[in-house]
């Protein structure tokens, strides 16, 4: 603690012989930040400039795209400051920060991909209500809904921590998620409950609806034609690509909290980059390559 400035440090011990590689570390991290901002904007861009992208499904793969960005910039910067730094710490403040940043983001895309899953159900089994249903009101509800309720949520989580009293001042990780709670003296259980109602909300009831979403529409397509089985194949293929990567990142985020004493330092590193690496550069590859509209107008833009 800073006892002139009352101030909290919090060291990040998750990082592997960072002053032996940390140009390494630095160029390779630069270069992917680089990589998300530009395959992000690039499909956002199209999807702004063309008229005919102007629709629900389309505003949604923006929206999730602009959140991986968001959750991109929560970490990144960070991390690059980091590597070029003696010390790796973050004040206790800017850490329960990143922490609410990771999480309201992270489950603001579960409740996007819900809300995605409800555009696909309607445009594929309600045709005839689609226009009447999915409004730009409707669209932008849900866009509300998707940011707001992890966020307040999340707030309250990290306002119960900031409250805690810290008996541990090394997260044994790269940056600060639900580590955190092995900081404090005492973890209460009434958090713990608290942190579950968060989980369930955000995560597991977004991801059982759209199960049950998919499965009707994979049940009335099968009935269908085959001119319905093949739109519901192009659109629905993708938001599933995405919702398997991410819940299989979340369920590594999990595993690395519950596991971690028992996990190799350079092990732990390993599996918390792959949260941060992978999904922000998997979403716009899948959109960019397996939504037929945006590849047509990608093909236009770079040939």
């Amino acid at each position: 603690m800073d006892e002139d400035l009352n101030v909290t440090y919090i060291t990040l011990g998750g990082h592997v012989e960072v002053h032996k590689y940390r140009y390494l570390y630095f160029m390779i991290t630069l270069i992917a930040y680089i990589l998300i901002i530009c395959c992000n904007s690039v499909i956002v861009y199209l999807i702004v400039i063309h008229q005919n992208l102007h629709e629900p499904m389309y505003i949604f793969i923006a929206a999730l795209l602009i959140n991986s960005v968001l959750f991109s910039t929560n970490i990144y910067p960070k991390l690059l400051i980091d590597f070029l730094s003696e010390k790796q710490i973050i004040s206790y403040s800017a850490c329960l920060f990143q922490y609410f940043m990771f999480y309201s983001l992270g489950g603001s895309e579960f409740l996007l991909l819900a809300a995605m899953s409800y555009d696909r159900y309607v445009s594929i089994c309600k045709p005839l209500q689609y226009p009447t249903i999915m409004r730009k009101t409707t669209v932008s509800i849900f866009l509300v809904l998707a940011w707001l309720v992890p966020a307040c949520q999340v707030a309250g989580a990290a306002a119960w921590s900031a409250k805690i009293k810290l008996c541990n001042l090394t997260v044994k990780g790269i940056f600060c998620n639900n580590s955190v709670y092995k900081l404090h003296c005492v973890s209460p259980k009434a958090l713990s409950m608290y942190g579950t109602f968060i989980l369930l909300n955000i995560v597991f009831f977004p991801i059982l609806y759209i199960v049950f979403t998919y499965t009707k529409i994979l049940i009335i397509s099968y009935r269908s034609c085959r001119e319905v089985r093949t739109k519901a194949a192009q659109t629905c293929l993708p938001h599933l690509l995405v919702l398997i990567s991410f819940s299989l990142l979340c369920t590594y985020d999990i595993i690395i909290l519950r596991l971690e004493s028992d996990v190799p330092k350079t092990a732990r590193l390993i599996m918390t980059l792959q949260i941060v690496l992978y999904h922000p550069l998997f979403n716009p590859i899948i959109y960019g390559l397996k939504m037929k509209e945006i590849s047509k107008h990608l093909k236009r833009l770079f040939c």
